[in-house]
């Protein structure tokens, strides 16, 4: 978005009994909560759950697991029940809370299991059990946490208002060098002249192999390691008749319908030879289920090797060397303490703003900062004393270290005013800068945070009322708020688009092109008019899959990871004054904190033992891409952290892995051509479910140009089904430093591709790429709050056309696709060398009855361009003499 002038718009228990319950249980909790912390981290929060029997539809077995004291989990009343928690991956435990309602357990034991149908261990039982908040020191290790009473202490069933598993994921699966595999128990669908199952696993690469029959499907065949393993790489070499689609699988005890698929083990364009996959999983069995084979023979393998790790699981998915639990984040990073004088601490953030203000000068520079202050309370209102008021620039961070947003405060302000005479009034290029994790006191008034894209405020307390638009309430072109609580009124005013996600609000006022809420608390209803004049609310009252962004805080002296728990079809902010935000904590020392002198070698050596990465400000180039091949891992950047790819590799590539997180990462497209810049997955992982731990991306943003003459094909590239993208602003320089941009030197095709399946994006920016700006080919997508100019710098109509259409949509769904909704929708056209150029239509797709479009909104800004329809050639045009145009629905 570029500054362009524009005209401005105008259940028969007693419930008193119930309540006095909850209340002791909040008070009979805190001393444990310390315990727990000194044990290890509550690990159980928000993880999915299961039970024998639930007593009725409003005490699932979930509730002894949502954090809150004010739901619960009661079965039927007969022996024995269980219930069981799906921590997501292997863990360390060593402490078990139970908070019992009054119908408890006498005879209990706690079991452990790595699969959670079979090879449970014991870690504790007892047969006096009385109920109460009970607190159970313990050591075990495995994925699933399950309680199995046996006798009951009343005639009801048994109750648990809370059950917490505390302890740490260990850093996860370091893989073996030896074959589990060789020369153990086997087992085939079938066998073809005498080459049995037991010859895949002699080790007899070239003498001795299994065959299947010929010309049928599926055929499989299998191993049993004598004990569940956690699984993390399979070898198969294959003779000349080999799968072409097959999945490895495991199973805790090798019966029919026992067997789930690893993570990472499907092929579906298998070419024969050697695969090598690395996979992550556990069980006893493992097999190798072939579906569709590679010519018109059988399933032939000489050799079938299964490789297993130490256990664990965590943040990075391996074992992470220790690394400084107090690390030197280097000098761009400021630590603020609250002994530091308010003068001493204004001066610094006035030296960093200076430096960082200018739209000219310094937007497109290599310096980046993040200012960090410890909790503690900065500034004051008093008499005599004086407030704080931190001014935030380009690709500068402000973010608080405690725990939750209430633990640091700012009496004052944080805001993003920098009044360039260049900007005449606007904020359309208040660009890359964020607030997180921070108390805003404003003593009565009004906080400010008038920015445009790039620019997260993320868990936030305001104090007061917040301000949207620049002090001159020039335009200002569309931002993000997230999981921030705001106790007056949010006010838009001049902003043209904005997006808040799952916030508590006071109230809303404003509304021009396009204004998005999904699970705010505060926000207007749906009100979205085709009158250029009207309102222009979407209001959803929740989000359908969220996760909070992992962040860094303090634990007295010593610095952690939190990673915040998976929500559904949530409303409001995560965190209260009184509660924290569910999720686990990860210790510094298996997170790598990275400079920008460390080579690419050095982050990836860290990557590959398991090792999350803190990514502190600055530039990094790498010179080949940055590949995440463990579960769980974290990549998180700091004030603004830019990862510049040379010689035309991607910048940063994940595997087939549940549960990756990247956050705050700035990639800067290099000077020659990257085919795709950040690659969720692999084509051979589209149809794996990852919905219990999906991938996330949040604020990562994405430059084509601007500051050097970047070139990438596509920006973002998403093969793993379930992921959710949550804030990212994919953008092709429309200005920049000379010799930047332009239609023949920032080249770029596409901004984002869709492939897997029940992908979620949330706050979806994407900016003047040359064709269509999103194609999406996965089923079961959906785009919530969708922000999108046309390329301004077609030198004219025939250089911009798609076939005999004119222009690209801004997004395309595929032919294929059967299911898609996408809500809250504003694609803007501005063609600055030639005002007579169109677009055809802002959205294509096929019509379907699972295909939905709602609310979208199209302007030509300042009649320089047209927009001949909506989708597929239905809705109105906007050109100079109606430039805002608006279609509720479609088909």
């Amino acid at each position: 978005m570029e500054a362009v002038l524009r005209e401005r718009p105008r259940s028969l228990r007693s419930l008193a009994m119930m309540a006095v319950l909850a209340v002791l249980a909040v008070l009979a909790l805190i001393p444990t909560a310390s315990k727990a912390r000194a044990a290890g981290a509550l690990l159980s929060v928000g993880k999915a759950a299961a039970a024998s029997s639930v007593e009725n539809g409003g005490t699932p077995a979930a509730a002894a697991f949502d954090g809150n004291l004010g739901t619960r989990w009661s079965s039927a009343n007969t022996d024995p029940q269980w219930i069981q928690v799906n921590l997501g991956q292997k863990a360390t435990i060593d402490q078990i809370t139970l908070n019992w309602e009054a119908a408890s357990s006498k005879a209990f034991r706690i079991e452990v299991s790595d699969t959670g149908t079979g090879g449970w261990t014991q870690i504790y039982s007892t047969t006096t059990g009385a109920g109460g908040n009970v607190t159970l020191p313990v050591s075990g290790a495995g994925q699933y946490v399950r309680l199995t009473s046996t006798a009951r202490n009343t005639v009801y069933g048994i109750s648990l208002w809370e059950f917490g598993v505390y302890g740490a994921f260990g850093g996860g699966d370091s893989c073996s060098t030896t074959n589990a595999a060789l020369n153990k128990a086997s087992a085939a669908s079938s066998v073809l002249g005498g080459n049995t199952a037991a010859m895949a696993f002699d080790a007899n690469t070239t003498g001795t192999r299994w065959e299947s029959v010929h010309n049928v499907d599926p055929q499989w065949v299998q191993v049993n390691l004598g004990s569940s393993q956690s699984i993390c790489k399979v070898v198969l070499n294959w003779e000349g008749a080999y799968g072409k689609a097959y999945t490895i699988e495991t199973s805790a005890t090798g019966a029919a319908g026992s067997w789930t698929a690893l993570t990472g083990g499907t092929v579906t364009t298998g070419d024969g030879g050697m695969d090598t996959l690395t996979v992550s999983g556990s069980g006893q069995y493992v097999r190798m289920f072939g579906t569709v084979r590679g010519n018109g023979y059988g399933y032939s393998l000489w050799d079938f090797q299964v490789f297993t790790g130490t256990g664990g699981g965590g943040g990075g998915g391996g074992v992470c060397a220790p690394q400084p639990t107090v690390p030197n984040f280097g000098p761009n990073v400021r630590i603020y303490d609250p002994s530091m004088s308010t003068a001493s601490i204004q001066a610094s953030l006035n030296e960093v703003f200076e430096a960082q203000k200018s739209t000219n000068d310094h937007q497109f520079h290599l310096r980046r900062d993040a200012l960090l202050f410890k909790p503690g309370n900065y500034g004051s209102f008093a008499a005599g004393s004086a407030a704080l008021y931190a001014n935030i620039g380009f690709n500068t961070s402000i973010q608080g270290l405690a725990q939750n947003p209430t633990g640091t405060t700012i009496n004052g302000a944080i805001t993003v005013d920098a009044f360039n005479a260049s900007d005449a009034g606007n904020a359309t290029q208040n660009f890359w800068r964020s607030a997180e994790n921070m108390t805003i006191n404003t003593n009565g008034g009004r906080n400010r945070w008038g920015v445009s894209q790039a620019a997260p405020f993320r868990r936030m307390k305001v104090v007061g009322g917040l301000d949207l638009f620049p002090a001159s309430y020039g335009w200002s072109s569309g931002g993000y708020i997230s999981d921030t609580r705001v106790s007056g009124s949010v006010e838009s005013a001049s902003q043209q688009q904005w997006y808040s996600l799952q916030s508590n609000f006071g109230s809303w006022s404003g509304s021009n092109w396009n204004m998005v809420f999904s699970g705010v608390a505060g926000a207007p209803p749906t009100n979205f008019s085709t009158d250029p004049a009207g309102l222009h609310h979407t209001n959803l009252a929740t989000t359908p899959v969220s996760r909070d962004v992992p962040y860094i805080y303090l634990d007295g002296a010593n610095y952690r990871l939190f990673l915040p728990s998976l929500r559904t079809n949530a409303s409001g902010a995560s965190w209260s004054d009184t509660a924290p935000t569910p999720g686990t904590s990860v210790s510094f020392s298996s997170v790598f904190v990275a400079r920008p002198s460390d080579t690419t070698e050095a982050i990836q050596a860290a990557l590959d033992g398991g090792c999350n990465i803190v990514f502190t400000p600055g530039v990094y180039h790498v010179n080949k891409a940055l590949n995440v091949s463990k579960a769980n891992t974290v990549m998180l950047g700091m004030g603004y952290a830019t990862i510049i790819p040379d010689g035309g590799v991607s910048a940063i590539t994940i595997g087939d892995v549940d549960g990756v997180r990247i956050k705050g990462m700035f990639i800067d497209a290099g000077t020659t051509n990257s085919a795709s810049l950040l690659t969720v997955g692999t084509p051979a992982g589209v149809g794996v479910s990852r919905a219990a731990n999906p991938v996330t991306i949040q604020d990562v943003f994405f430059r084509i140009g601007g500051s050097i003459a970047g070139k990438a094909s596509v920006s973002l590239t998403v093969n793993s089904s379930d992921t959710v993208v949550d804030h990212i602003w994919a953008w092709r320089a429309d200005h920049g430093n000379p010799g930047t941009y332009g239609w023949t030197i920032n080249t770029a095709d596409t901004g984002v591709v869709v492939n897997g399946n029940n992908v979620l994006a949330t706050g979806l920016f994407v900016e003047h790429y040359q064709k269509y700006e999103v194609i999406w080919n996965g089923q079961g997508g959906r785009i919530i709050f969708f922000q999108n100019e046309k390329p301004y710098d077609p030198p004219n109509q025939a250089a911009w056309m798609n076939g005999t259409k004119k222009g690209y949509a801004a997004i395309k769904v595929a032919d294929a696709v059967n299911t898609f909704d996408a809500i809250g929708l504003g694609s803007y056209v501005v063609f600055t060398n030639d005002n007579l150029i169109a677009n055809f239509n802002s959205y294509e797709s096929p019509v379907k009855p699972g295909i939905k479009w709602t609310n979208m909104a199209n302007v030509s800004l300042g009649g320089q361009g047209v927009i001949n329809t909506f989708v597929n050639g239905v809705g109105p045009q906007a050109d100079r003499a109606n430039p805002n145009r608006y279609l509720i629905s479609y088909p």
